[in-house]
């Protein structure tokens, strides 16, 4: 695919309009984002990321019940629930994600991080078997994570490629904990997994956007759609193409004007 440099230079500038710290505080990674701790960070980020369907001010407020309801630290809460501790979160519900789902949540998550040396060391592991691959790290990661005894009900929560899914909401958990630069909104903890390596996370905002700009042809927001979009993206920054994904979404969430021509830009 060829892209213009005025495709170029405009998704460039809507980056830096959208990838800086005003973008966090409606957004749901503000929740990972009230801890310091890197098991925090991590836990709350995949369990908000798991919660992001819907509308961002219903996932922000219900994700910072979430973590209130783990006594606002989530690492300490997955490792030492006690019976007693959860039954707090009988009750909670994010659309078809309940308290159900959240139980073994938390058991699967205290599965990793007891054998297998946390959700960091899955997903590592899974990109070097998968050759820095994203469709087979979270494919690995979804069967250790399923591993442990569940609900049939709960698979529907741990999208992924294999079943066709854009997998989006794992994609964008990654770009969170993988991606780093000076803006601050990404956190740059992991260190062994390359950016570059990483799927633009793809759903019905930033798929209309992207066929909107000529970046996407295919109709279906699947895993195919996320390889041809990762891959348009990885035209323009080799290094770190999911970095689009703020000028993406946030041209289609925040219905910023896109005129019907696609060649023509703001």
């Amino acid at each position: 695919m060829t892209i213009s440099e005025d495709l170029h230079a405009f998704l460039d500038k809507q980056c830096e309009h959208f990838n800086r710290p005003e973008f966090i505080e409606s957004d749901p990674v503000s929740i990972p984002h009230l801890f310091s701790g890197k098991e925090d960070i991590e836990i709350s980020g995949f369990l908000t990321a798991t919660i992001s369907w819907g509308q961002r001010g219903s996932i922000v407020r219900n994700a910072r019940r979430l973590v209130s309801l783990m006594d606002d630290s989530p690492y300490s809460f997955i490792m030492r629930a006690s019976p007693a501790d959860l039954r707090k979160i009988q009750g909670f519900v994010h659309r078809t994600f309940n308290s159900d789902d959240l139980l073994f949540f938390i058991e699967a998550l205290r599965n990793i991080y007891s054998e297998h040396g946390g959700l960091e060391a899955v997903f590592t592991e899974g990109f070097r078997l998968g050759n820095s691959s994203a469709y087979h790290a979270i494919n690995h990661f979804r069967k250790i994570f399923l591993g442990t005894e569940h609900l049939k009900r709960s698979e529907k929560h741990i999208a992924y490629p294999g079943g066709g899914s854009s997998a989006k909401r794992i994609n964008m958990f990654l770009r969170w904990l993988v991606r780093r630069d000076a803006h601050g909104v990404d956190f740059g903890l992991w260190k062994k997994i390359s950016p570059a390596s990483l799927c633009c996370p793809l759903d019905v905002h930033s798929g209309t956007t992207a066929r909107k700009l000529g970046l996407l042809i295919r109709k279906q927001n699947d895993w195919k759609s996320v390889e041809e979009l990762t891959g348009n993206l990885r035209i323009l920054d080799p290094k770190d193409p999911v970095k689009y994904d703020f000028a993406l979404f946030g041209l289609g969430n925040e219905a910023r004007i896109l005129k019907k021509n696609s060649t023509a830009y703001p």
